[in-house]
């Protein structure tokens, strides 16, 4: 998810070694950050391999009950699901606490740090106007986002990141409506309503998709060139 973000908030840029003041004490009687998202919390391959592992359950069964589908420069991509008139995130219980903490989303486990992508990579920074508690305490970023395997979960972030980026770039090029269609369904079936092997390095599968899905668009792009 892109935003627009004011220089301020660039001034200072972090790695994952870096201390920043993003803890909020465990949300304290808030839980301001997951109402009101819309189609903000977008959710990337390994968000859902966790949320289907965590509630035992595929992605089809949770599609539409607690995620939803938008379509964000021509691809369509999964997104957490907002519900009633506060629009809550429908993982919140009725004391506002997140039901599935354990396994949630990479967007919740950054916040109220965001990536800024330069580069080929990115580097974190933190949002200053975003998170309403004002008392937050200093963590070190590689424990904030609480991800085993951090450099090989930061590498699968970049990977997806810019081949989202290129695809999307590769679409707009040739403004083709059905190709735009066929493409984003693919990746969303390849991504996505294709499970991960549990028992399986969930890093080396992703990379075996991602090197196929290269060579289908080296093709494409090589076509548009033609």
């Amino acid at each position: 998810m892109e935003r627009n973000v004011s220089m301020e908030e660039l001034k200072r840029q972090y790695s994952a070694s870096d201390m920043v003041k993003a803890d909020c004490g465990g949300c304290k009687d808030c839980c301001d950050c997951c109402c009101g998202m819309g189609d903000s919390i977008v959710l990337d391959p390994l968000d859902v391999q966790r949320l289907a592992d965590g509630l035992h359950s595929k992605f089809q069964d949770l599609l539409y009950k607690k995620m939803d589908l938008h379509v964000e420069k021509g691809l369509i991509l999964p997104h957490l699901k907002m519900e009633g008139e506060q629009e809550r995130c429908t993982f919140l219980n009725q004391e506002g606490r997140c039901s599935i903490h354990s396994f949630r989303p990479g967007f919740c486990r950054l916040f109220p740090l965001g990536r800024i992508y330069e580069n080929g990579s990115f580097r974190y920074f933190l949002q200053l106007h975003e998170c309403k508690k004002t008392n937050r305490s200093k963590v070190k970023i590689s424990k904030w986002l609480d991800t085993p395997d951090l450099k090989r979960y930061e590498a699968f972030v970049n990977s997806w990141h810019y081949f989202l980026k290129d695809t999307q770039e590769l679409l707009e090029e040739k403004q083709d409506e059905q190709l735009s269609k066929e493409l984003s369904l693919y990746i969303l079936n390849r991504f996505y309503t294709t499970p991960f092997d549990l028992n399986g390095d969930f890093y080396a599968q992703f990379q075996e998709r991602m090197e196929q899905m290269k060579k289908l668009m080296k093709v494409l792009a090589n076509a548009s060139e033609k």
